[in-house]
């Protein structure tokens, strides 16, 4: 009984000081409330406060903004697709997947993700522009349960994950990702850079935009991908918390589940009517 206590202390212990007093040091990590407020003011606007102001208000053009902020999405995913495998760091990501969050790994490794886990937190902040953008432009029917869900887990789920066990296992998801991201941004410029009467968009569509549905089938399978990724992980015993498998298992499940249902709806049953996510 004394030995249960005795962990429990250390965990609470972990959970109410953070993983490493440099973590704790960078801006939002130090206390949950920042990254908290933030992703509080998004759900306010983009379901209460966003509608209501805009209902009575013609739709905002943000073509040049979409334009330069989907071709910048696309050079960041890019570059964190990138830059592990030409600095050789990947190959210690996958190496050593199975350590300890804090030990068995070199400094430089681990500030490495450490540095990217708060780059790759920033981005998920950033990418809450893409549901602001929605609202703006009065496209409220985008704004599903998905895609809301989607985007406030990711930004809670890397802050949790960096500030607690900022460990190596979590660095091959967040390179997956970011590989589906340039699919999906990519689309989205295109579709930003299209022209804006009826006839002309159909045809625009027609010949840059066909392959919506399998950006749709993409992202289902890193999904699945990232389930057998676990598995894989966790059959061979590596050390990773329980809590981050239990929540990237579920999460993953969760969203499997979600775009199954998006994918059925705008692909069998409604194809003119449903837009993509």
């Amino acid at each position: 009984m004394s030995n249960y206590v005795e962990r429990m202390s250390v965990q609470y212990h972990n959970f109410s000081q953070g993983a490493d007093p440099l973590i704790d040091s960078w801006p939002l990590m130090q206390t949950p409330t920042p990254i908290l407020t933030i992703s509080g003011l998004y759900l306010l606007f983009v379901l209460w406060i966003g509608p209501r102001w805009m209902e009575h208000r013609k739709p905002i053009e943000l073509r040049r903004t979409l334009i330069v902020y989907n071709a910048a999405q696309v050079i960041i995913s890019t570059a964190f697709c990138l830059t592990p495998f030409f600095t050789g760091l990947f190959g210690q990501y996958m190496s050593m997947s199975c350590g300890e969050p804090m030990t068995g790994i070199s400094k430089e490794l681990q500030l490495s993700v450490w540095n990217g886990a708060w780059m790759y937190l920033l981005l998920k902040i950033i990418e809450l522009l893409d549901t602001v953008f929605f609202v703006l432009r009065k496209k409220q029917n985008q704004v599903s349960f998905l895609h809301v869900y989607h985007h406030t887990i990711m930004v809670l789920f890397t802050w949790f994950y960096l500030k607690y066990i900022p460990g190596t296992q979590a660095a091959f998801i967040g390179v997956l990702n970011s590989f589906v991201h340039i699919f999906m941004y990519t689309y989205y410029l295109l579709a930003a850079l299209g022209p804006q009467s009826p006839k002309e968009k159909k045809l625009w569509d027609q010949k840059y935009l066909f392959w919506k549905r399998h950006l749709t089938t993409l992202q289902l399978l890193q999904f699945g991908i990232m389930l057998c990724y676990f598995v894989l992980i966790n059959s061979m015993q590596c050390q990773v918390p329980r809590a981050l498998t239990y929540f990237f298992v579920s999460n993953i499940t969760i969203f499997l589940f979600l775009f199954i249902n998006f994918y059925r709806q705008a692909y069998r049953k409604r194809p003119a009517t449903v837009k993509a996510d």
